[in-house]
């Protein structure tokens, strides 16, 4: 697969090197697209977790993060410089179709998991 503004090393778990490969494929489309419409990088904090990394950063257990993840981890935390690029990678996520979105201080999460609640927003 080939990804316009992603390594796929980008989302790999810091104690699993190459585990990006893991991701699912089409969430990893959907961020490709959410990243041309926003106009602004995208740094991946975290993409796929192994359970262990998952436990070591609070991570939920059932999190769209998860190696173990049946179709493969839909998840990714994308750090956030102010309130401006905030904006744009929102706009970008939610126009390219991302459904599920955490918004914190430092960072936005966003994940298609369709096992988990549709169309939600929270904080952190």
């Amino acid at each position: 697969m080939k990804l316009k503004y992603f390594n796929i090393k980008d989302f790999d778990s810091p104690d699993d090197p190459g585990s990006g490969t893991l991701m699912d494929k089409e969430f990893l489309l959907l961020l490709d697209k959410a990243r041309e419409i926003s106009g602004t990088p995208y740094i991946i904090n975290s993409g796929v977790r192994t359970p262990t990394h998952n436990k070591s950063v609070g991570g939920k257990s059932n999190s769209a993060h998860l190696s173990t993840r049946q179709g493969g981890p839909c998840a990714v935390d994308i750090a956030v410089k102010g309130s401006r690029d905030r904006f744009l990678i929102l706009k970008g996520l939610i126009e390219a179709g991302c459904h599920r979105i955490g918004v914190a201080k430092s960072f936005i999460h966003a994940d298609g998991a369709k096992d988990l609640d549709p169309e939600v927003t929270w904080v952190y």
